[in-house]
């Protein structure tokens, strides 16, 4: 049986707040893997409630790197979140990606190496699948929401996760582009890989910002230029949410590669697993290790 399904929202650079919400309050959450980003926005439209959080902390105070991802996912986990729209910025890698462009991102590569990626790394060892990183359903959604705005934007694409905080240099910029890959940042992973963890279906919509430094014809990125795309496209991405939290449950799930997908991921022998370490699991993973 299907449980009742709730939409989590995860703002990445220039998406920090909510706005024009009847009722919001910012509720602070604990979790075993320390502190979340920052409080959790509890917010409603009409009978849906919704969950937000800004990933680098209102005011951006934290960098890509020292984001606590496994925190932010199991607040999200721990107030009933089973679907997550993540909004991020990125560079473009092809021409035809311009900034103030939307991508709904359906791959990833993961090029991060100082971050911990996996909520099992103490005694109990999981192995998810990550083919299929993005919802299907999530995605079409925001495709829909995105036609139906009409705002310019491109339907699948893969996102090249850089660990940053420095932007890419004029070799690795070219390279990603020779690999295929259509936009870089710095935020996904391991966000959708913990979030696969947690069982919640997961869709990135992607805001380009500029064309990093590969494109002859524009200035290497900087911050400023970063910024000054990222407010013309925060009224698109706050409109987008609003019609996401109307329409999210009308696309089926059914089939969703997070669905359950525990299941068949946990490899300990279950003699070895410890009370501690399932205690520390429960809210990520308890559905499955309290199984007797």
């Amino acid at each position: 049986m299907m449980k009742k399904r709730k939409l989590g929202i995860i703002g990445g650079s220039g998406l920090y707040k909510m706005e024009g919400f009847e009722k919001t309050n910012w509720k602070k959450i604990n979790t075993p893997w320390g502190k979340p980003s920052d409080e959790i926005l509890i917010a409603s439209i009409g009978k849906e409630e919704i969950c937000f959080i800004p990933r680098h902390s209102r005011g951006h105070k934290i960098n890509p790197t020292n984001i606590n991802y496994r925190a932010n996912i199991d607040a999200m986990k721990q107030l009933g979140v089973t679907d997550i729209i993540s909004v991020s910025a990125v560079g473009s890698l092809k021409e035809n990606l311009e900034p103030g462009k939307f991508i709904v991102v359906d791959q990833f590569i993961d090029r991060t190496f100082s971050r911990i990626k996996t909520f099992f790394n103490e005694e109990i060892v999981a192995h998810v699948s990550m083919a299929k990183p993005t919802s299907s359903g999530l995605s079409n959604c925001c495709e829909a929401a995105l036609k139906k705005l009409n705002i310019s934007h491109q339907v699948g694409g893969t996102y090249v996760v850089m660990e940053g905080p420095q932007f890419s240099t004029l070799a690795e910029s070219n390279l990603y582009r020779s690999w295929g890959a259509d936009v870089i940042g710095m935020t996904n992973m391991p966000e959708a890989k913990l979030a696969r963890e947690a069982e919640i279906r997961y869709s990135t919509v992607a805001m380009v910002t500029d064309y990093d430094c590969w494109h002859p014809d524009h200035d290497e990125v900087d911050v400023s230029i970063v910024v000054q795309t990222l407010m013309k496209n925060a009224a698109n991405a706050q409109n987008m949410i609003k019609e996401i939290i109307k329409t999210f449950k009308n696309y089926s799930i059914e089939k969703d590669p997070a669905n359950d997908c525990l299941d068949v991921a946990i490899i300990t022998d279950s003699k070895l697993r410890t009370k501690k370490t399932i205690k520390k699991l429960k809210n990520i993973a308890g559905r499955v290790l309290n199984k007797k």
